[in-house]
């Protein structure tokens, strides 16, 4: 039996806050007595950032239970509540929030315990992380050093324990074929396994999905597919029997891009279904992502060679940790906990990626080594990738220009094929992008710090070889020096722009700030780039000639560098070319961006261009501003994902639950790309085998007022208490969020129904659905990115409630896109589809039951075929509602609390913040 530990535990809730001594002993306390605790002594706690926010303290310091985990478990998965925990270690969970305290002594011992495991499995590299952790002030540090025994040799460091990824020769061309019938079914049979009801509705889509596979019949016309399969079907596997048969049998890749990390992480898991051994798996099946996403193995050598101080050091180490055990080193929704980094309020953590197009290749001692480059060489020989659309639209774009294009795609989550083209085929001119590329060119100046290395110091050896090339660089750093510079946006403020970019973009901002109407809101401001002022039009030519200037040498530049490969002198070796080669593909990806800039700044002042959308932006958060600049978006963003993606393929499958949108075929066409090819494209539908008439219902609420805050929020937490917890609650607007949670997360907490929320608990939001999901009791409230990607099936999810019609925001983006697609019936479209992707998250399995609320009385009746067929929809009051949601919960079966798979790993994505799939 563990000997006690010597301090105090402090677990806190919207309910209350209870503290455990080390004799036993266990009381609530008021805030100010538990903040007096924890500033004298450590104590133990479960999320500091948490329980600080529940104290309502700044910072709050102590002995995390999370870090220990982190420490003791490299790259496994917890839920980050005491039950989940308890779960993990194998002890039993709490009864309820008072007897929480006391377990987290318990499993603070348990955790220390299993440091002098003779079988614990992670032990290599424990001994030496936890010195260095020691002279970091690791609050764990002592007990942890003194439960690690010293190891007789001296343990291999991260470096010299990762492997390191081999070339391989091109893969031949796919050999031709044509799957018969039989063969799918078999496949999918063999998929979904013996035991499984066989699906008529599976069957036939697996055998629709094939035809993508056969060959192209001509050039610009692929085989393609719109295929539209209720939830239930099981469309993952319907595709995926037909798409890893082919690419066995063809020797081919078959690229398959999700919208969201959930069904990434799904896809991940169903592929073992077709490769049960791991090493085969590992091999045939890739998870690739945006460089922006993988631990950068010399950023984090600097990090852990002094380059972090404080609590950013401390991170470091413990990403160290997992690096040595991670699957794939995916820091962004792969097997680092997504609640690592909030523990330290993300200091440091995107510091250890590569955001900022840093890399520098061969010249890197950890190139061998690294994760982004083994994901990219391990994704040209596997038979399938699972990516996202952003970066398979980038790869498409790039490969087409090389002539490599992705031959065979799936796209799952199809309803989002226009968003994601609408991001990646944007354009932006602003501080923020100017800034970045001028550090790119330049490299670090004044004060700045790290590793951060400019053309000249990138490509020293092509500078003291060739003498051009070094003009050329000479050149190119001169020309960067008219692009914003550190603290651009302070002189912007005071009025004291420098250089011909930063006086364009003060005029922008003098100009958007001259017609807003609610420039005090605190909210961004745009306005449309039409009818605009002499000074802004005459500040633009000077920065294009600007732009101008800098796009020759780099130009003359990446010739020299093709030159070099095509005719290597004696000291280009393969680390050599490879470096120059990544800097090729640098210098070809900004080349472009800059001419998207010039084309840009071309088109101010003159006539409006009808393929695009053109508008001026500060943004802010909170009032404050972190940039400005111009934007330009094509008002149709699948003409250049039809020509750049489609057309060049052999064979493109575009599949969802909601790939119409409640709409008609010809809108699907429209928003995949598919009305812009010379050819009809087949269609498939399978409707949803569930009953959804008997097991769900839409009430919508017709006397809440519009407005009425305090009312909204005693309508959430009505029905929540009616739901006994369960219940998903979506908002337009973070500031209703937040408004609405202020007055029921108490209030509800006091009756055992927990309350979480976005934008208001520093916790992931992955994170905040797998404590969704494990507590059938706890609730849940978030913005858009909760309405789709969510998969909480069984009890966890029993009630939806919605603050209002889902209305577009009224941008200048979409007032173009609203105009040109049929003024109110553009607006229709755009809500049914939201719709019916929140209702989805209702009914996940044949046996889920639940009810759809929409507190909106002015509900068009229009919209409400945005819901399945049959669904029962009642107008109803508050008081009517909440009856309703009552009966509902009460004649639902008891479900254990916590029914949560270790292998479960759940996570949404928000892709234009998480993965925004830069290569």
């Amino acid at each position: 039996m563990s000997t006690p530990l010597p301090w105090p535990a402090i677990h806190a809730t919207h309910g209350g806050i209870w503290i455990a001594t080390p004799d036993g002993a266990v009381r609530s306390v008021g805030r100010g007595e538990a903040i007096a605790l924890a500033a004298e002594t450590p104590a133990v706690l479960l999320n500091a950032p948490v329980t600080a926010t529940r104290l309502g303290y700044g910072e709050l310091s102590g002995l995390d239970l999370l870090e220990l985990f982190a420490f003791v478990h490299p790259a496994r998965f917890v839920v980050p509540t005491p039950a989940g925990m308890a779960r993990a270690l194998g002890l039993e969970p709490p009864a309820d929030d008072a007897a929480a305290a006391p377990f987290l002594l318990r499993a603070a011992a348990a955790l220390l315990d299993r440091l002098g495991d003779a079988g614990w499995a992670e032990r290599e590299g424990g001994w030496t992380a936890a010195q260095a952790m020691f002279r970091l002030r690791w609050p764990w540090a002592a007990a942890v050093a003194e439960r690690i025994d010293r190891p007789e040799r001296a343990e291999r460091w991260l470096f010299s324990k990762l492997p390191e990824w081999e070339e391989a020769a091109p893969r031949p061309q796919p050999r031709p074929l044509v799957l018969a019938d039989a063969e799918t079914d078999d496949a999918l049979a063999r998929l979904v396994g013996s035991g499984a009801e066989p699906r008529e509705g599976q069957r036939l889509y697996a055998e629709a999905a094939a035809r993508v596979f056969d060959p192209r019949r001509a050039e610009g016309r692929p085989n393609m597919l719109l295929a539209e399969a209720g939830t239930g079907i099981g469309k993952t596997l319907g595709y995926l029997a037909p798409a890893s048969l082919w690419a066995a049998e063809a020797g081919g890749t078959v690229w398959v891009s999700t919208y969201t990390k959930a069904l990434q992480r799904q896809l991940d898991r169903e592929t073992a279904r077709i490769f049960p051994h791991p090493a085969d798996r590992a091999r045939r099946v890739v998870v690739r992502k945006g460089r922006e996403n993988y631990l950068c193995l010399l950023n984090l050598e600097d990090a852990l060679q002094g380059g972090f101080q404080g609590r950013a050091a401390i991170l470091a180490q413990l990403v160290a940790r997992w690096a040595a055990y991670s699957r794939d080193g995916d820091m962004v929704g792969g097997d680092l906990p997504g609640w690592l980094v909030t523990l330290f309020r993300r200091a440091g953590s995107t510091a250890l990626t590569d955001r900022r197009g840093e890399c520098v290749y061969a010249g890197c001692p950890h190139y061998r080594k690294c994760f982004i480059e083994r994901s990219a060489r391990a994704a040209e020989g596997a038979d399938l990738v699972i990516a996202n659309h952003a970066l398979v639209m980038i790869l498409a774009t790039r490969r087409r220009e090389e002539g490599l294009p992705l031959a065979r795609m799936v796209f799952d989550e199809g309803h989002h094929l226009f968003d994601a083209a609408d991001s990646t085929f944007a354009t932006a001119l602003t501080g923020q992008e100017t800034i970045e590329l001028r550090r790119w060119i330049v490299g670090p100046e004044g004060k700045s710090r790290g590793r951060r290395r400019g053309l000249s110091a990138r490509l020293s050896d092509v500078a003291s070889y060739d003498e051009e090339g070094a003009l050329a660089i000479d050149a190119a750093v001169e020309a960067a020096s008219a692009l914003p510079a550190d603290g651009w946006l302070g002189r912007l403020g005071e009025g004291l722009p420098l250089g011909p970019v930063e006086r364009l973009l003060a005029a922008v901002r003098d100009t958007v700030y001259a017609r807003a109407s609610a420039a005090d809101a605190g909210y961004g401001l745009e306005t449309e780039a039409a009818e605009l002022d002499p000074a802004l039009i005459d500040a633009a030519a000077p920065a294009a000639r600007a732009l101008e200037a800098l796009v020759r040498p780099l130009a003359r530049l990446r010739q020299r560098l093709e030159g070099l490969l095509e005719d290597g002198p004696d000291w280009l070796d393969g680390p050599a070319r490879a470096r120059i080669e990544g800097a090729v593909a640098g210098l070809s990806n900004r080349g472009q961006l800059l001419a998207a800039w010039v084309a840009l700044l071309a088109r101010i002042g003159g006539p409006v261009d009808p393929d695009y959308v053109d508008w001026l932006a500060v943004d802010r958060i909170e009032g404050r501003e972190f940039d400005i600049g111009l934007h330009r978006h094509w008002l149709d963003p699948t003409r250049p994902l039809a020509e750049t993606v489609l057309k060049p393929a052999h064979g493109v499958l575009v599949t969802s639950a909601t790939l119409r949108g409640g709409e008609d075929w010809a809108a699907a066409e429209a928003r995949t790309g598919a009305v812009h090819l010379d050819q009809a494209v087949p269609r498939f539908e399978a409707p949803s085998p569930f009953d959804y008439a008997a097991r769900a219902e839409v009430l919508i609420v017709t006397d809440l007022k519009r407005g009425d805050l305090a009312g909204l929020g005693l309508a959430y937490a009505r029905l929540i208490q009616a739901a006994g917890g369960g219940t998903l609650g979506l908002f337009t607007a973070i500031q209703r969020l937040k408004a609405v949670h202020a007055r029921i997360a108490d209030r509800l907490a006091r009756e055992g129904l927990p309350l979480y929320a976005q934008h208001v608990d520093p916790i992931d939001t992955g994170t905040l659905v797998d404590i969704f999901r494990d507590d059938r009791r706890a609730s849940l409230l978030g913005t858009d990115a909760l309405r789709d990607g969510v998969d909480v099936p069984g009890a966890s999810l029993r009630l939806v409630v919605m603050e209002g019609v889902p209305w577009p925001r009224p941008t200048v983006l979409h007032a173009a896109r609203r105009a040109a697609g049929g003024g109110s019936a553009h607006d229709d479209r755009v809500v049914r589809a939201r719709l019916a992707q929140a209702f989805g998250r209702l009914i996940r399995r044949a046996d889920d039951r639940g009810a759809f609320v929409l507190l909106s009385a002015a509900t068009p009746s229009r919209l409400l075929d945005a819901f399945p067929a049959g669904v029962p929809v009642r107008r109803l009051t508050l008081d009517e509602a909440v009856a309703h949601v009552a009966a509902l919960n009460a004649s639902a079966p008891a479900n254990p609390v916590g029914a949560f798979s270790p292998q479960q790993v759940s996570g949404i994505s928000m892709e234009p913040e998480g993965d925004v799939g830069t290569e």
